[in-house]
């Protein structure tokens, strides 16, 4: 014999569901409400995630062919700089928001220059929103754009604009500069792990032949260089320098189908497991995707065919 001890549950409040029960969060608001959907964690993860959403923006203009060098440094306080040579965000008015497009950028999710494929044929991070998630997620940010021969300046505080984009100077160069403390009541730490955001940026030298990528940290006195002109080549050469290798130079693939660029690199070692990486768009998928599953099926039927 079952007995049934189950109990229904009781209501919640005075059984009123009316339109004022709606709730509707702007994009600043809701981001910092669940900053676990737009950076993954709040941990040092997400805190680490916001320092590389600032890098892909950079790294963008570089993909497009008009940013050479990146710098980020750590500083004493903890807050983060990150300088790119780039062309500097658009200070001009956007005809669909009324105002600065840094503003709008800086401010409005999905706002960006991805997403039309006229500046930017490829793009790493979260497609548009990664500038807006680090403003949201900020105690304060400052952005800095030299651009037009001028110094443009705008800041924030948790994602609110203190003011107009303004110039404040005269520019001899062109590039953006963005400053950010993480804000602690979003982040469970403060702390910063340098050899992870070390490893991580290396990864996108790699992937970025001919970009130079500078690291560090105020406080622990360290940094490093990262500059690698032979690409993913360079890059398997480095997982396997503690290898005997097969074959001393790295087999190297580089094709554009569709619009879409391809490139893979191998060297086969002495051991007897697989290590492979794959990436799409600078972003490292670690679940894999069509594109190995696609790599993986024709190197198969390659060497298939040739035995």
């Amino acid at each position: 014999m079952v007995e049934d001890e189950s109990t229904s549950a009781e209501p919640l409040g005075n059984g009123e569901y009316t339109a004022e029960d709606i709730q509707v969060l702007g994009g600043r608001e809701a981001v910092r409400r669940r900053p676990g959907m737009y950076i993954g964690s709040t941990d040092q993860r997400g805190l680490h995630h916001l320092v590389y959403e600032i890098v892909y923006n950079s790294v963008d203009e570089a993909m497009a062919g008009w940013c050479t060098k990146i710098d980020v440094t750590i500083l004493e306080d903890s807050s983060v700089r990150v300088t790119d040579d780039g062309r500097g965000i658009p200070v001009d008015i956007h005809s669909a928001t009324g105002k600065s497009a840094l503003e709008t950028v800086m401010t409005t999710l999905h706002a960006g220059a991805k997403f039309g494929g006229k500046t930017y044929q490829v793009s790493g991070g979260l497609h548009g929103v990664g500038a807006s998630v680090v403003n949201a997620l900020s105690l304060w940010l400052k952005a800095n754009v030299r651009r037009n021969g001028k110094l443009y300046e705008q800041e924030y505080k948790q994602g609110i604009p203190q003011g107009d984009v303004k110039a404040v100077g005269k520019a001899d160069d062109t590039g953006t500069t963005i400053f950010f403390m993480a804000d602690e009541e979003i982040f469970s730490q403060s702390g910063y792990d340098f050899s992870t955001l070390s490893e991580r940026l290396r990864e996108v030298a790699y992937l970025n032949k001919g970009l130079e990528i500078h690291i560090r940290d105020d406080g622990a006195d360290e940094e490093r260089t990262f500059y690698f002109e032979g690409g993913i080549t360079g890059f398997v050469r480095h997982l396997n320098r503690n290898r005997l290798v097969r074959h001393r130079q790295p087999i190297y693939i580089s094709r554009t189908v569709n619009n879409t660029i391809i490139e893979a690199a191998l060297q086969y070692n002495d051991g007897y497991a697989d290590s492979t990486f794959s990436f799409a768009n600078c972003v490292n998928t670690i679940d894999g995707g069509t594109h190995l599953t696609g790599f993986r099926s024709a190197l198969t039927r390659v060497l298939n065919d040739y035995a």
